[in-house]
């Protein structure tokens, strides 16, 4: 005979019906209990009054058995937690039985119908578990019975309060299981179906002997025996059957196609399969479901890592002419120190800006998001550069036609949006590898697709060190910049028209993105390469925020060995705009026109005047 000798059980509700048989069970088989009842109505009118719980407790001490009565409502959880810690010393199991009905159609039920019986049948069960809990802990014991009922798991016509009551009882109970499971305490719901005053006027004429309480009481006393190990469980019983409840899904169908946006055609082709319970899933837990999904995803996930084996490949030649237009897109000028060898063909030392690089791979980025095999609609609209990375492996030629070859590394998930990683090699007439570039698209909309959030093909960006910076040069662009750049490749009217740029939410167009970042990389080359472009080796950088044209560029650099971090600040809006930027150099050559610290503070004094479009060196305050 299972006993529970040294047990303390509290039994709401236990007046009456099923809460009366719980108490008298447990009272015969050695526990001691604390019979809860207020003594009202089935509706919660009424009362209170001491006779219901004081008759149980009777019978209980008449048997030899140990009881007292609690007359709280079980809305004063804590008294009845007392009550228990009083009287014996401790709580072991708790068993929330106590409710009221007020059964209503949903058009004709009030607030308050709605708010008293969530109050008693959940808040209560909330209440009541949340002060024993600490006691469970600290004993490292405790068995917890919720009461639900058939009607929240398959609804019930007048019960739209009441059946939803009941099932978050469930979800409670389920939650519960796994953050006691750590100090022995189990939880586990029963929905059962016994004759009493809540359901005899629901239930056919032969209910009272076929659905007695003492046919639902065997399962609650087993539950919270110390020999029970279950926990999470729902059971429905009634008349002496009973039975294990468990979630059932169908097997479904991944409606989400790589890279796409789901849409209500994609789950209407797939009605069928969604609906479909030839092959159901049954989970346990919610770690077996989320592996459930994740299987799926990472499916297509496979199916996204095979498209990005697909290489797009794409010619582009160019001559010194475009070369030097990009030089002046990027603020190179005559009247800066070593400038002509990028702005003249003849020049003995005649060379490509690195970050010319970015050009004809870019070409081929715009045939890739234009080519509809991204599995985005592209809208101008909504895409941003997010990052950009750039490496050279010879130096730029200043004239001939390369092969690109560019590959999608990888799709992420950025909730709001998805970002796109591709790389683009640059080859040159000889097959021998010139350039990488791997670029980082934003597509504002178009996440939300489940896919992952990081990759680990995408370069990293890197914070600058924690102190002032080494040095810093500013120079003003133009009010024509960004319509210069444009003539490199980039047509976006984003940045010539102001009613594109209206629509895109800025007040006017802005710079190019990587304008700011050709001006950055002049800034680091001309201050620790002497502007000699075989020096440079890779960079990287995370555009932050626009520059709009005529702003002023100030780059703040440091120098780690052959790495020169970076950011970039218009001071007009003082605002970072490049930020996570390095450049390594293969060698540092400081440029021999460069003033020192000392040299900058002494100008100042001199109060030599600031002059826009002209590289200036600044000491950093």
């Amino acid at each position: 005979m299972l006993r529970f000798v040294g047990r303390v059980a509290i039994v709401t509700g236990a007046g009456n019906g099923l809460g009366k048989e719980y108490a008298l069970a447990f009272g015969q088989r050695g526990a001691s209990v604390v019979v809860n009842d207020l003594g009202g109505s089935t509706s919660g009118d009424g009362g209170p009054s001491s006779r219901p719980a004081d008759e149980v407790v009777k019978i209980i001490k008449s048997h030899g058995g140990k009881a007292v009565a609690d007359y709280n409502s079980v809305e004063d959880a804590k008294a009845i937690i007392q009550t228990a810690i009083d009287n014996f010393g401790r709580v072991d199991i708790l068993v929330n039985n106590a409710g009221i009905l007020r059964d209503k159609s949903f058009l004709n039920m009030t607030e308050q119908d709605w708010d008293l019986v969530h109050r008693i049948h959940l808040r209560s069960a909330y209440l009541l578990t949340h002060a024993a809990w600490p006691h469970m802990r600290k004993q490292n014991y405790g068995k917890v019975i919720f009461t639900t009922s058939t009607s929240g798991l398959y609804g019930n016509f007048g019960q739209a309060n009441y059946s939803s009551a009941k099932m978050g009882l469930v979800g409670l109970s389920n939650t519960l299981s796994l953050e006691g499971a750590k100090y022995n305490i189990t939880c586990n719901a029963i929905a059962p179906t016994a004759f009493s005053r809540l359901t005899q006027d629901l239930l056919p004429s032969d209910a009272e002997e076929n659905l007695k309480p003492a046919f639902v009481m065997p399962l609650v006393l087993y539950l919270c025996h110390e020999s029970c190990d279950a926990t999470g469980s729902l059971f429905e019983v009634a008349g002496g059957w009973m039975g294990k409840v468990r979630l059932e899904k169908s097997s479904g169908a991944m409606v989400r196609r790589p890279n796409t946006p789901m849409t209500v055609e994609d789950v209407q082709a797939n009605w069928n399969d969604i609906i479909s319970f030839a092959t159901p899933l049954y989970h346990l837990t919610q770690t077996d479901q989320v592996s459930h999904i994740l299987d799926s995803i990472r499916k297509i996930n496979n199916k996204d890592e095979e498209k990005g084996n697909e290489v797009f490949t794409q010619t582009y030649s160019y001559t010194s002419n475009q070369a030097i237009l990009y030089a002046l897109a990027v603020g190179c000028s005559l009247r800066q120190p070593n400038s002509l060898r990028f702005l003249y063909e003849n020049h003995e030392q005649f060379s490509v800006l690195p970050t010319f690089a970015v050009i004809p791979c870019q070409s081929l980025s715009m045939s890739v998001m234009s080519s509809g095999k991204l599995g985005f609609d592209i809208d101008l609209l909504r895409i941003l550069h997010g990052e950009q990375y750039v490496e050279l492996f010879q130096p730029l030629p200043t004239s001939g036609t390369v092969t690109l070859k560019g590959k999608i590394v990888d799709v992420l998930d950025k909730g709001s949006g998805a970002s796109i990683v591709y790389d683009v090699e640059m080859f040159d007439e000889n097959e021998k590898l010139i350039a990488l570039n791997q670029f980082v698209i934003f597509s504002v909309g178009s996440g939300g697709f489940g896919g992952k959030k990081t990759s680990e093909h995408q370069r990293p960006s890197l914070p600058a060190p924690k102190r002032k910076p080494d040095q810093i040069c500013r120079e003003t662009t133009t009010i024509d910049q960004a319509a210069l750049y444009r003539l490199t490749g980039d047509s976006n009217p984003l940045h010539i028209d102001p009613s594109f740029a209206t629509a895109a939410g800025f007040s006017r167009p802005i710079l190019h993105g990587l304008c700011s970042f050709g001006y950055a990389t002049r800034h680091v080359l001309h201050t620790y390469a002497n502007d000699d472009s075989r020096l440079f080796k890779a960079i990287k950088v995370r555009f932050t925020k626009p520059v709009e044209p005529g702003q002023t560029i100030e780059t703040h650099m440091w120098r780690e060995g052959n790495r020169i971090f970076f950011e970039a600040k218009v001071p007009e809006s003082n605002q970072t705009v490049l930020t996570g930027g390095y450049v390594d150099l293969h060698d540092v050559v400081l440029n021999t026109t460069t003033p020192g610290t000392a040299e900058v503070r002494k100008r100042r004094k001199k109060k030599i005047k600031y002059q826009p479009h002209l590289l200036h060196l600044i000491s950093p305050k």
